[in-house]
């Protein structure tokens, strides 16, 4: 029933608003990520019976996935304009989403990075030395995969399935999740594990693991902080970033290009916040065509 209100929604905003094109793609986007919200959750919710409290818990969830508070208060605008629609046309009694309220952009933290700067930030890595090798293959998987630091600190040369474009991650708790690995990060990560890694003298216990120092330990998360934050500056990137900005800018990327929803929750590593129900496993080959089509460093 949802695709018969996002079709006069549509009509709606061209003939009665005479939006562009591109702003009416951009506002049925924002009720898609509605709709996919409720296929995860409560697949049988009508569109009449959706109350404030179910559109504030979509935003929290949105904010889980690591949606920048910008992008937030778009979406929320496009959802007030669809159940304003709704209102006009009888379709419901009530507008649940008046007394929705947005992110308080005066207190937005800059913790996620465009495409532009992230490749200014990859830009001044110096690759003619062993650690910026490393330290590039380190970002391009943070970014690329989504990873927390400490799952890349935690990375395994066992645990890379190259062949099939995947790499076995340990999340929180513990849990194991495939996520796709992309053709640039893939490039970096076998060029640093087979020309740099391999002369390393590796201290005994960490054999197994891909990123270590030239002492041959496995790197730290403060490393990893203090690096990024150098090539920050010498990026000239003025915001507060750390490694987990690449996190928030990879699933903010792809919710922007407009991935599925479930296939970020997925490659995040993410439970739902409102159940206790982890999401349904996805396919592989959608999370790889997921990333292939919304990832800027796949295409």
């Amino acid at each position: 029933m949802w695709n018969i209100y996002i079709q006069g929604f549509r009509s709606f905003l061209q003939l009665e608003k005479s939006l562009s094109p591109h702003s009416i793609e951009a506002y049925l986007r924002d009720v898609h990520k509605l709709v996919q919200y409720f296929d995860i959750h409560e697949p049988k919710k009508s569109v009449t019976a959706v109350s404030l409290k179910d559109l504030e818990q979509f935003i929290i969830w949105i904010n889980e996935l690591g949606l920048e508070e910008q992008s937030q208060a778009r979406i929320i605008s496009g959802l007030k304009s669809f159940f304003k629609y709704l209102l006009l046309e009888d379709i419901i009694s009530a507008n649940p989403a008046d007394l929705l309220q947005g992110p308080k952009l005066k207190r937005k933290l800059p913790d996620t990075l465009s495409v532009a700067e992230i490749n200014l930030l990859l830009n001044v890595i110096d690759l003619s030395t062993p650690e910026g090798q490393r330290n590039r293959a380190i970002i391009e998987v943070l970014y690329g995969c989504g990873l927390r630091v400490s799952e890349a600190v935690n990375l395994q040369i066992s645990n890379l399935h190259l062949d099939s474009d995947f790499i076995l991650v340990r999340g929180k708790g513990n849990k194991e999740r495939l996520t796709p690995i992309g053709s640039e990060a893939k490039k970096y990560l076998v060029l640093f594990r087979d020309t740099i890694r391999n002369h390393y003298n590796v201290v005994k216990g960490e054999e197994d693991f891909l990123f270590i120092t030239s002492r041959g330990k496995r790197i730290s998360r403060v490393m990893i902080f203090l690096t990024i934050k150098k090539y920050a500056i010498q990026a000239g990137i003025k915001k507060t970033i750390s490694p987990h900005t690449f996190r928030h800018s990879f699933a903010t990327h792809l919710i922007e290009g407009g991935a599925d929803l479930r296939a970020v929750q997925e490659m995040l590593g993410h439970v739902s916040i409102t159940t206790t129900e982890i999401y349904t496993h996805l396919d592989k080959d959608f999370l790889r065509s997921t990333l292939q089509q919304f990832h800027p460093r796949f295409k």
